[in-house]
């Protein structure tokens, strides 16, 4: 089968497409016909090994553990290992994986669920991570509810876009920060009210917010608190554009810490997949509440060049591989 490889870290020239084995599914697995698969940041983060950081967490220190890229994905399920009982051959899935820019690729049964109807593969595989993310930001760490004031950095790119859609399922007054190029589409996805952070900046504006969240990961957290209420609550989503060893995390890292001498809340999030939060998503898509931005769509053997446009920051939503 064909697959997008990598022999060493380094940037997106060091993807290939190759031909390599068909997997087989283990006990707990599902073998998966790739239809689509999702480009997010950890693809970036995986294909470079930068921060290093993510080298000491089991992703292989000197070479990629696991050669294929990729981690959200959509397809059908082509076989069942031993103890899956969720599945059976033809079912159509959406989830997370390791290795998902290939044709077939296995995935652990309580990280897939079944795969929104509404949605084509193309939609489904952009929010597997991205949205689940979101989700797991606006609900869980940010508690938001019906009437609070939420401020959305990021909010024309992947986590973000979809944030801003969950906020406003949750009955938020969503406030989205993005760039001139993804400002309509931060008001199509529902944002009451758009800030263009190139013309000006929401820390001097004066008003102030109950949750603030922010994907973008380069804003120095006293800078977020000039814009958060005395008893909000800012949620680190993720951490781009810090040095090569922590690569931004020292926010999610130091955010707790500055909890301590504050009434005001700072929260790091590490998502975790799984399949319930997957359902949930997809309730919230089926209700018509949540609806992924594709922006590109590439075919497997451009998978270098989309996860150079995804890591530049211009993706409007997400960006995806048709398989």
């Amino acid at each position: 089968m064909k697959a997008i490889v990598q022999d060493v870290y380094g940037n997106a020239d060091v993807l290939h497409l190759r031909d390599i084995p068909q997997p087989a599914p283990g006990s707990g697995e599902v073998l998966i016909r790739v239809r689509a698969a999702g480009v997010d940041q950890g693809v970036w983060h995986l294909m470079t090994g930068r921060p290093y950081l993510i080298r000491l967490f089991g992703f292989g220190l000197k070479k990629p553990k696991v050669p294929v890229r990729g981690r959200e994905v959509a397809g059908v399920v082509e076989e069942v290992g031993a103890g899956v009982t969720r599945f059976q051959p033809g079912d159509e899935v959406f989830g997370t994986c390791e290795g998902s820019f290939a044709e077939l690729v296995c995935a652990k049964e309580n990280l897939v669920a079944a795969k929104p109807a509404t949605l084509t593969f193309e939609e489904a595989a952009v929010a597997p991570i991205s949205a689940v993310t979101a989700l797991q930001a606006v609900r869980d760490a940010g508690q938001v509810g019906t009437g609070q004031k939420v401020l959305i950095i990021g909010a024309g790119g992947g986590v973000g876009s979809f944030a801003v859609q969950v906020a406003k399922a949750f009955g938020a007054v969503v406030t989205g920060v993005c760039s001139t190029g993804k400002v309509e589409l931060v008001r199509s996805l529902g944002a009451d009210h758009v800030i263009d952070y190139t013309l000006d900046d929401f820390a001097l504006a004066g008003l102030l917010y109950d949750v603030i969240l922010d994907t973008a990961g380069n804003r120095p957290l006293s800078v977020l608190r000039r814009a958060l209420a005395p008893r909000g609550t800012v949620v680190i989503a993720g951490g781009e554009g810090g040095g090569k060893l922590t690569g931004g995390f020292e926010r999610s890292l130091g955010a707790p810490f500055v909890s301590l001498f504050s009434g005001q809340k700072f929260k790091g999030l590490v998502s975790t997949e799984n399949y319930r939060d997957l359902e949930a998503l997809t309730a919230l898509i089926e209700a018509g509440s949540v609806k992924p931005a594709v922006d590109k769509v590439y075919a497997l053997a451009e998978a270098p060049a989309a996860v150079e446009y995804m890591h530049e920051g211009r993706a409007r939503g997400k960006i995806v591989v048709s398989i």
